[in-house]
């Protein structure tokens, strides 16, 4: 068996299966890797979304949320909105697609945080008009909401008042100010006298599946072996039929063959 793997045939047939072996390995190890990255995501919000709020310029700042960190940590922080809403166009809530509503909450040191209010569904007149949006409360408000990073400008020309995406560009450019790297996805809001403001519909709460890619990790690294299974069975094969004195397979005689008869 070892002389007839040596020939070139089974030696081409052995580089293929090497291949198929390595490229499954690292098929493999990608899925594990994306299953690690999906229990680190849920080891986060384990910690961070019930946690008790802390201040949220303890977190934010004019350099961008650490992922690995503080991502979907719990803040809180008191100001007033001063701008208009932003819609952020083509966001999905619940499998139904809307627009995410922005509004500059400034800080008493002066500094402004993206805080995200909520879903609004898209005008029955379409995406291109805007919806009706519950106006952002006026004086004082105390909000609690999780941190998330800014996302990345993708450049596009849209009607005034909506952008196509949270990111630092994007907003300073709808409002005219600077902003810090990161934004509050709302949870709650409060105005000065305690009332609790007219808002969008929240957000879907955060993803914590874990999907199959830890068992197609293990499919991968299972099938490593089959071109060599493959190339044993098919060399036992070709031995077993050099055998001398061993009888012919039958031919298989077909029905309409059998017809002739």
């Amino acid at each position: 068996m070892l002389r007839r793997l040596l020939t070139p045939r089974w030696l081409g047939a052995l580089a293929l299966a090497a291949l198929y072996a390595f490229g499954a390995y690292q098929l493999g190890h990608w899925q594990y890797g994306r299953h690690e990255f999906k229990v680190e995501r849920n080891a986060l919000l384990d910690a961070h979304y019930r946690a008790d709020p802390v201040p949220a310029t303890t977190v934010l700042d004019d350099d961008p949320v650490d992922r690995a960190k503080d991502d979907w940590t719990r803040v809180s922080a008191e100001g007033r909105y001063d701008g208009a809403q932003v819609l952020v166009r083509n966001r999905p809530n619940n499998n139904v697609f809307g627009y995410e509503v922005l509004a500059p909450l400034v800080l008493a040191d002066g500094r402004t945080v993206v805080v995200d209010r909520g879903w609004v569904p898209n005008s029955e007149r379409g995406a291109s008009v805007r919806p009706v949006v519950p106006e952002a409360p006026a004086g004082e408000v105390s909000v609690v909401g999780w941190v998330r990073p800014l996302e990345t400008t993708q450049r596009k020309t849209l009607p005034e008042g909506q952008v196509a995406s949270i990111s630092r560009p994007d907003v300073e450019r709808a409002w005219g100010r600077e902003v810090l790297d990161g934004y509050l996805v709302l949870d709650t809001e409060r105005a000065a006298d305690g009332s609790t403001p007219a808002r969008p519909q929240p957000l879907e709460r955060p993803d914590r599946s874990l999907g199959p890619h830890q068992a197609y990790a293990f499919q991968w690294w299972l099938s490593m072996p089959v071109g060599l299974l493959l190339i044993w069975l098919g060399i036992r094969r070709e031995l077993r039929e050099e055998i001398p004195g061993r009888p012919a397979k039958p031919k298989k005689v077909r029905i309409w063959d059998e017809e002739d008869y």
